[in-house]
């Protein structure tokens, strides 16, 4: 029970800075600290006389920055893209005529997805039809219709 108290407590710490952190740096404070150093920098460069140590210093302190970043940013892009798909989820499975098949599609191969948005493609052309813009299209229809028409129509495979 200990350990994972502690691993939670870990968990919590590390979501607590990286959501601190996430703030931080898409803020106009850190955007104004970090042109204040490149501009620090530039100027000093007369007084160390361009010399490498100093070109090694932004270079270095910019490299490590952008490494750091880089998984920042990815964390809050990961966060963000799983609350998204979450509420996305929610109103699927809220809705009345929704097909329920669509929560968690993310998890489908790109080749599922793209047989998905012909569907749709085709469901919008419908759509473009119909005198009724209320007329909703879903999923299971689409089934049944495909069902009838395998069984009127031999020369589709079954």
């Amino acid at each position: 029970m200990t350990k994972s108290k502690n691993h939670i407590k870990k968990n919590n710490f590390f979501e607590k800075f990286a959501n601190a952190a996430t703030k931080f740096t898409g803020s106009s404070v850190a955007f104004i600290a970090a042109t204040a150093i490149v501009v620090i920098w530039a100027v000093t460069g007369p007084v160390f006389h361009y010399s490498e140590t100093w070109q090694l210093v932004i270079n270095t302190g910019t490299t490590i920055i952008t490494f750091l970043m880089v998984f920042l940013i990815q964390k809050a892009q990961n966060k963000d893209g799983k609350a998204i798909q979450l509420k996305l989820n929610e109103l699927i499975a809220a809705q009345q005529g929704a097909s329920n098949r669509m929560v968690d599609i993310e998890d489908l191969s790109e080749s599922e997805l793209d047989q998905l948005h012909k569907f749709y493609v085709t469901i919008a052309t419908l759509a473009k039809k119909e005198a009724d813009i209320h007329c909703s299209h879903s999923i299971d229809v689409a089934k049944e219709l495909n069902e009838s028409k395998l069984k009127t129509n031999k020369h589709f495979k079954k």
